[in-house]
């Protein structure tokens, strides 16, 4: 299609050329007797504009430029005002002869199609079709000038005129002596109006394939990458038979996000759901852009729903009220009400060279894991710098340094009393090594250790005291996790002495709680993946990880969860295991992939609040396996079904079986 358009544009003009070649040809004299000197009165004439008549002295000086290019032959005239008659008969029209080497408006659209393929906005199979049109359009052009050539034969046959170009012939490629005739000049004029037309073509075909659109805008817009992901999910969660429903599940992320829970009450603490079933219908939005400030420099804005500012979910479940201690609705949604957007990203970039990045502000998860330490969405707050080396040919070492933090003190704890209490700021320094590894062609590695240092996350003893309401605070509250999700062992916080103001103990035993260990947490992650079968791949994805601060007696002797009859049964390792087949990059229609995982997480092997928030409801203390397909319905759009079936490890029987169903699209 596009070299049928550029021959249209480009063939006019050669046609014209080739025309005014032939007209300068007869101009020029050869084939024309002399002529006397031109008189006044045929000067005179010869100064009045084209078609005027013109002496045929003035057209033989003329002939030997460009300007007569569009003097036919029957306006010649001699001194007297008479036409001249020609040396020989006008010959035949000429007959163009096949070219077999292509031309400059041909080699372009050749290179501009290849070019297109290679940038990946234009699929081989279209390049293919375009190619077949051509092909079949310069078929037929080519037909049609050997039907005009035999036509031309029988002409000069039946009149006995030469052919142009044959000996004794006159035309485009020699005069009627059979001297070769070269005409080299295209007017400048000719070549800008050639040039102009075909860049208006290939812009015109540009604008309506989005070709060349960025190009097109200004600098400050081009820029800008916008992107969005949304995603609705249909998630069904049902608990089995035989769950424990004493009350030995508390919900600490509760507790300790709102007001202290008194002991002394004969109500139980918020409690996390385990026998009853539940269907939510749960809606992501997500929507940012990158800006590439020049120099290297780039910013990262993004935002997005969610029920709750949680690090590890941007959910939002469609008509979710949350309901507060009491039966109390709280926070937003339901009635059709309006949804909160969040900022989720905010981040600066620089990247020097292209083994090298600085980042600060929110950003994604910047290391090699698995969601067994991490979540899917979560963002990292603080510092990272990234750096990789390719030591050869598909060998290429990495390394990630970073440091966030994950908790800061209010500046004026405790806020009711004139004396304030110290900081407690949570910190994570964090460092991974690893390498990339490209085997061969159809295998390719990819391993990395690292180290998760969380600094100030375990809960500390307050100095003795007896709170007179649940506003008293003391002075270690602060230690406690400001958002969790379930698993991890923890311990009261407040150290709350009996005197009478508390009955002795009987009253006001305003309780806060915090984690039972420290963290600092080793893992090796791997991957390998196989792509003999393109266009499936099979991957394999595998994580260790251990929490070498934990001390089971130490936490066991404070420890109010995660009690079996033996007393604490805490652990402090975990491995996640996926195998994974199906097409590589889910890119088109049909493309699909499958799934099988096995996951074992003890409860203090990492931070609850952190990981994974889908499988056994989020948290630790969980084992058990994930299946699951996904196939694209176009470029941008996805579905995806996943089932989790997960039972507790330590501590009373807990087991949930989550089936999710989800509907994807990405711009």
């Amino acid at each position: 299609m596009l070299n049928t358009r550029i021959y249209h544009l480009v063939l006019p003009g050669l046609l014209s050329l080739t025309t005014a070649s032939a007209w300068s040809q007869t101009a020029s004299g050869k084939n024309a007797p002399a002529s006397p000197a031109p008189t006044a009165a045929a000067q005179a004439d010869a100064a009045l504009p084209l078609p005027a008549k013109i002496t045929v002295a003035e057209a033989s000086a003329a002939a030997a430029g460009p300007s007569l290019k569009d003097l036919p032959p029957s306006q010649l005239f001699d001194s007297n005002g008479l036409p001249v008659p020609t040396a020989a008969p006008t010959p035949p029209p000429p007959v163009e002869e096949e070219d077999d080497e292509p031309s400059m408006a041909e080699s372009l659209a050749v290179n501009l199609v290849k070019r297109m393929v290679e940038r990946g906005m234009m699929s081989p199979e279209d390049a293919k079709d375009l190619f077949r049109v051509a092909e079949a359009d310069v078929a037929a052009a080519k037909a049609k000038r050997r039907e005009r050539k035999a036509a031309a034969q029988e002409i000069a046959l039946a009149t006995g005129t030469p052919l142009p170009g044959a000996p004794g012939g006159a035309g485009a490629g020699t005069d009627a002596t059979g001297e070769k005739i070269r005409v080299s000049y295209v007017p400048e004029f000719v070549k800008k109006e050639l040039r102009d037309q075909i860049k208006d073509e290939l812009v015109l075909e540009a604008k309506k394939g989005g070709i060349l659109a960025p190009t097109l805008l200004p600098e400050w817009v081009s820029a800008w990458k916008p992107f969005v992901d949304f995603r609705m999910r249909y998630e069904y969660d049902s608990f089995p038979s035989g769950n424990d429903v004493s009350g030995a599940f508390p919900n600490f992320n509760v507790i300790n996000s709102g007001q202290p829970y008194d002991t002394s009450s004969k109500q139980f603490a918020p409690q996390l759901n385990s026998n009853q079933n539940r269907e939510r219908i749960r809606m992501r939005l997500r929507l940012g852009t990158e800006v590439d400030l020049g120099e290297n420099f780039t910013l990262g804005v993004r935002v997005g729903t969610g029920d709750s500012n949680s690090p590890v979910s941007g959910n939002q479940t469609l008509g979710s009220t949350n309901t507060a201690p009491g039966g109390n609705f709280s926070q937003q949604g339901g009635q059709f009400a309006k949804y909160a957007i969040w900022l989720d990203r905010a981040f600066l970039r620089w990247d020097p060279v292209d083994s090298f990045a600085f980042t600060i502000g929110r950003f994604d998860n910047p290391f090699f894991s698995t969601n067994a330490i991490w979540s899917d969405d979560i963002g990292f707050d603080g510092i990272v710098i990234k750096s990789r080396y390719k030591v050869n040919e598909g060998v290429e070492p990495f390394l990630t340094l970073g440091t966030f933090p994950i908790f800061n003190t209010d500046y004026n704890v405790a806020s009711n009393q004139p004396a304030k209490f110290a900081s407690h700021d949570k910190w994570l320094h964090a460092s991974q090594v690893g390498v990339d590894w490209k085997i061969n062609k159809d295998w390719h590695a990819k391993i990395a250790s690292a180290y998760y240092y969380f600094q100030n996350v375990q809960g500390q003893l307050s100095n003795p005291y007896a709170p007179q309401n649940a506003e008293d605070a003391g002075n270690t509250d602060s230690t406690r996790p400001t958002f969790a999700q379930k698993g991890n062992s923890y311990r009261a916080l407040r150290k709350i002495i009996s005197n009478a103001s508390n009955g002795f103990g009987t009253i006001n035993q305003f309780q806060y709680y915090g984690l039972a260990s420290s963290f600092r947490v080793g893992t090796v992650t791997a991957r390998i993946d196989y792509d003999g079968f393109e266009p499936f791949q099979i991957s394999l994805l595998a994580e260790y990880l251990q929490n070498f601060a934990f001390n089971k007696s130490a936490a066991g002797a404070v420890a109010v969860n995660n009690l079996d009859a033996n007393g604490f049964a805490g652990g402090n390792k975990a491995w996640d295991l996926n195998l994974r087949f199906g097409t590589a990059g889910m890119q088109k229609r049909g493309d699909w992939m499958t799934y099988i995982g096995y996951t074992h997480r003890e409860s203090d092997s990492v931070v609850d609040g952190f990981n994974d928030q889908n499988f056994g409801g989020g948290g630790t203390n969980l084992e058990g396996y994930t299946v699951g397909a996904a196939m694209a319905l176009s470029h941008r759009v996805n579905a995806a079904v996943r089932f989790m079936s997960a039972s507790q490890i330590a501590g009373p029987q807990f087991k949930s079986d989550i089936f999710m169903f989800d509907i994807n699209a990405k711009f």
